[in-house]
Formats: C-alpha cells, structure tokens, sequence
C-alpha cells in the first residue's frame, strides 16, 4: 500500500513537474504582417517582433488600404503596415510587449494600434534623434479609441 501512494505522489510530482515545460514550448503566437515590400522601418518592427519571440509571415503589398478596410482600422489609427495574430488586428509600430498584453489579457476590442510613426517607437529607432513620446490605442467595432498603454 505504501509503495502504491508513493508510486502515485512521485507520478504526480513528474506531472506536475512538466507542466512548464510543455508550456514553454508551445509555438509562439504567428502575426501576418501586411505591409509595403519597400518600407525599411516595417522589416525592422518585424524584427523587433521576432526578436520577442513571435513567428512572423510577411505579405508584401503595394497598397495596403484594403487589409485596413476590411479589418475596420480607424482612420485617425492608420499607421505603414497592418497585422493580425490570433484574432487581434495590430496597426503600426505597436512594441511587442504591448502585443503580449494584448494576447493575455484579451480584451474586447478590434485591435490596438499606434498611430503614425514616431521616432523611438519599435522600428522606428533613430540614434541621434530623442525618441519621441506615443500611445498604443485600443480600437473597437464602433471605431472608439481607448489609450492601452504609454510609451
């Protein structure tokens, strides 16, 4: 009888033991890059996405305005090139950390986005110039615009 529990509390420690293994490796959440073949600063937020450990599959477009339109992308969001991962759309230069967020969280919205391109946003580093303060917006069905996070 001894010997079967502790068969059992030694199977259980083993399972319980892997569990953050196996979630370590889970492939990491894939984003479909939309955005021009010619626009440096787009590859380079693609890096900055692989670097943080997301699978990246790029499409390269001349105009990117239809993904826009069909993924409901407010205007005043609009920013050089449009993703999506696992159900969220990603507009702009949004860093990984936010997009990690975004996937844990999971709240109810379209996407979130970082409108225009500011300098020192991921992509859009430039060494001799100061980064320039920027928001990440949530964005819903209704185009309502919700600040998700400060940079």
């Amino acid at each position: 009888m001894t010997l079967k529990v502790c068969s059992r509390a030694l199977l259980a420690a083993l399972v319980l033991a892997t569990v953050p293994l196996l979630a370590q490796q889970r492939p990491a959440p894939m984003v479909q890059v939309y955005k021009s073949p010619t626009c440096g600063c787009c590859a380079n937020w693609v890096k900055h996405l692989q670097q943080h450990g997301f699978r990246t599959q790029v499409t390269d477009l001349d105009d990117v305005a239809a993904i826009k339109a069909q993924r409901g992308i407010p205007r005043p969001v609009h920013s050089c090139h449009t993703a999506v991962v696992d159900g969220y759309v990603i507009e702009g230069h949004v860093p990984a950390a936010d997009v990690q967020r975004l996937l844990k969280e999971r709240p109810a919205v379209v996407g979130i986005a970082v409108p225009g391109m500011p300098i020192g946003s991921p992509g859009m580093e430039v060494p001799t110039v100061k980064p320039q303060s920027f928001d990440v917006v949530s964005f819903d069905k209704q185009g309502q615009l919700k600040v998700f996070a400060s940079h």
